[in-house]
């Protein structure tokens, strides 16, 4: 759970004030929130919304601080999860698979 004690109803509709799916990236998240800003915003001059910007506002400080309380995995397990593929070439790799030929 989040510091702040949001809701889960909060998170979604963070997500949906930036039109982002249930599966976000943290650079989705700042990329989406600075377009956003750039439009909204008073000072670019284009679809000024005072109330609008407020809202984007709040929505990453709930996103933001739901990332912030998670914990990332760094374990070897699951960097082989995330790159199988590496597995196999620490497993294989200076293996001379055709045995020479």
């Amino acid at each position: 759970m989040v510091e702040k004690g949001i809701s889960y109803a909060e998170l979604l509709a963070a997500l949906e004030e930036f039109n982002l799916p249930q599966r976000a990236s943290l650079r989705q998240i700042r990329e989406r929130h600075r377009q956003l800003v750039r439009r909204y915003h008073p000072d670019c001059g284009q679809g000024e919304d005072p109330e609008r910007i407020m809202r984007i506002n709040a929505a990453y400080g709930i996103l933001n601080d739901y990332i912030g309380q998670y914990q990332f995995d760094f374990s070897r397990q699951a960097f082989y999860d995330r790159y199988p593929e590496e597995r196999l070439r620490e497993q294989f790799y200076g293996e001379n698979l055709w045995h020479g030929k």
